[in-house]
């Protein structure tokens, strides 16, 4: 597991020494708590710390809404009532701070979720180390002739063989230099802080990342998609499965009515309506775009 040394023996002596507490706890999220979980070639996520649990979010809804949810009889209810009326602060309640290691290009499309406290690994003080992510084969692939975000099919043979060499030769190459303008003993070398611009993207970098479950909802609704790109949607799968340990009844509710549901227009609800009535609604009565229309059959034929 591409943890330091110190790193492992500091996680070993936090689980050798477990605390007693008053808290809430979650059974699933303690039995994850500082053990990574590895993610591509050299990454990984760890649980850090996290406060509540689902019992947490029932209780700040049922302080804030009172009488409102008498109707509610449990609290799997109530947290399925919460989600699909996209109530959030309830869930802003629950907090988790996560331990990655992740590619630097995956890291700048992933701070793009701006609601989390993020403390990065510092190359203006530290010296990075040679770890740079090199696809497998089966996900090197071409540009995709459809999605100008996306990718199309898989380059193989001695097209792939090409990528791969060129990849781990300019990562190799562009460390080595990343050294030399360091200095050896005895060289004052160049500031790290300038010597670093010259490493690539694929240079791995590590932080701490502190967000509340709301806004993790949101970031898993978005990078745990079928369409997100690979090398985040990895992470986003590890972190799924840990939320699932945290809090299983709103993870249920969320893979239910976010990750398993459809939204609709207004447009789209009313042919849907018509199509129900028996009328045969198509693409030019519909009054959506080429693009709505499209995503709309594909949901519903």
């Amino acid at each position: 597991m591409p943890l330091t040394p110190d790193q492992i023996a500091e996680a070993e002596a936090l689980r050798a020494a477990p605390r007693p507490t008053v808290r809430a706890v979650a059974p699933g999220m303690e039995a994850r708590l500082h053990r990574p979980v590895a993610v591509l070639d050299h990454g990984f996520v760890r649980v850090v710390d996290y406060m509540g649990d689902d019992a947490a979010i029932v209780q700040a809804a049922r302080v804030s809404y009172g009488a409102g949810t008498k109707q509610v009889s449990n609290d799997e209810g109530l947290i399925r009532y919460l989600m699909r009326h996209w109530h959030s602060t309830p869930f802003e309640m629950c907090e988790i701070k996560l331990h990655v290691k992740l590619p630097v290009f995956v890291a700048r499309q992933w701070i793009r979720h701006r609601t989390a406290n993020v403390n990065e690994y510092s190359a203006r003080y530290s010296i990075l180390d040679r770890e740079f992510y090199i696809p497998a084969p089966e996900h090197l692939a071409a540009q995709s002739t459809v999605n100008n975000q996306g990718r199309g099919a898989v380059l193989e043979g001695a097209e792939a063989q090409r990528v791969l060499d060129t990849l781990r030769a300019d990562a190799d190459r562009a460390y080595d230099h990343y050294e030399a303008m360091l200095g050896t003993e005895g060289q004052q070398g160049l500031a790290r802080e300038l010597a670093r611009m010259n490493l690539p993207m694929n240079v791995y970098t590590q932080w701490y990342w502190k967000t509340d479950l709301h806004n993790l909802f949101h970031f898993l609704r978005l990078r745990a998609d079928a369409h997100a790109q690979h090398e985040i949607r990895v992470y986003a799968d590890v972190i799924a499965g840990m939320v699932k340990d945290w809090v299983p009844l709103a993870w249920a509710a969320f893979e239910d009515y976010r990750m398993g549901g459809v939204g609709l227009s207004a447009k789209a609800v009313a042919v849907l309506k018509r199509r129900l009535a028996g009328e045969a609604v198509g693409f030019e009565e519909s009054g959506m775009s080429k693009g709505e229309w499209r995503e709309f059959v594909g949901v519903w034929g």
